[in-house]
C-alpha cells in the first residue's frame, strides 16, 4: 500500500488535531522515553542565557518550549511557541498552566513558512521533529533565518535512518510495521503513524540537510548523530 506523504497544510494540521490528545503518550512510548533526553540535549546545545528570547517552531504541545523555560538561569528567559494545530496548542496551554509557566512561555497559532513574528527578534530558535512536516522546507528555514538576530543560534532535532545496514533494516521494519500498529491502537487514527515512517524515508538527513541550512544562509552548520543515526541534532547560527 502506498502511503501519502503530502504535506498540504490542511492535511497535516488536521492529522495533528486528530492525535493531539494522545500525542505526548505516543511520543514517550514509541521512543522508549528517549524523546525527553533528546529535547534536553537540544536545549543544552543552545547554551541559553537568562535573558534570551527563544522561538520554538512546530511547538506541538509545548514540551520543548517548557524545557527551554526551565532550569538554572531561566528565570528571565521568554519562549514563544508557534504551531498551526489548534488542538495541540490547547493541550500546550493546559500544560503551561499546570507548570506555572504561562508568564514565560507564549503560544501562537501560525504557519512555519510565514511566521507571524518580526524580523531579528529572537536570540535562539529550535524545532523538534517538525521541520520534516513543513510543506516548504527551504521557506521554513528562510523564516527561521529571518526572525533570528545576528549570531542567533539554531537547533533542530529530526529523525534519520541508521547507516548500518543490519541496524537500518531492523529500524525500517520497526518503523514500517510495529510503529504504525501501536500508533493506530493508541491514537485511533489510521494515517498519522503511517505518514511518519514514510515521511522520514523521504526527508534528507545528515550532511544533506546540513546543506539546506547552509543554502538558507546559516553558518557553523554541524550535525550530531544520536540513537545510532535514528535521530540527528543540527546546530547552526545566523552570521
Amino acid at each position: 500500500m502506498t502511503v501519502s506523504t503530502s504535506k498540504e497544510p490542511a492535511r497535516i494540521s488536521g492529522m495533528f488535531d486528530a492525535i493531539a490528545a494522545r500525542y505526548d503518550t505516543l511520543n514517550h512510548v514509541l521512543s522508549a522515553g528517549l524523546d525527553v533526553r533528546w529535547r534536553r540535549k537540544l536545549v543544552e546545545a543552545l547554551a541559553l542565557t537568562e535573558r534570551d528570547r527563544v522561538l520554538d517552531v512546530c511547538t506541538g504541545t509545548a514540551d520543548l518550549a517548557m524545557a527551554a523555560a526551565r532550569g538554572r538561569g531561566a528565570d528571565g528567559r521568554t519562549v514563544v511557541g508557534v504551531d498551526f494545530s489548534g488542538a495541540m496548542l490547547d493541550i500546550g496551554h493546559a500544560k503551561l498552566a499546570r507548570a506555572g509557566l504561562t508568564s514565560r512561555v507564549h503560544l501562537v497559532r501560525g504557519d512555519a513558512t510565514a511566521l507571524p513574528l518580526p524580523a531579528a527578534s529572537f536570540d535562539a530558535a529550535m524545532i523538534a521533529f517538525g521541520i520534516r512536516n513543513v510543506v516548504d522546507t527551504r521557506q521554513g528555514l528562510a523564516e527561521l533565518h529571518r526572525v533570528l538576530r545576528r549570531d542567533g543560534r539554531l537547533a533542530i532535532l529530526e529523525f534519520g535512518l541508521p547507516k548500518d545496514r543490519r541496524l537500518g533494516a531492523l529500524y525500517r521494519s520497526y518503523f514500517r510495521h510495529i510503529l504504525p500498529r501501536i500508533g493506530r491502537l493508541v491514537s485511533r487514527h489510521s494515517d498519522a503513524y503511517e505518514y511518519l515512517p514514510a515521511s522520514v524515508s523521504e526527508f534528507p538527513s545528515g550532511a544533506a540537510f546540513g546543506g539546506l541550512l547552509t543554502q538558507a544562509g546559516f553558518s557553523g552548520v554541524r550535525h550530531v548523530s544520536m540513537a545510532m543515526g535514528a535521530v540527528y541534532l543540527y546546530l547552526a547560527h545566523r552570521p
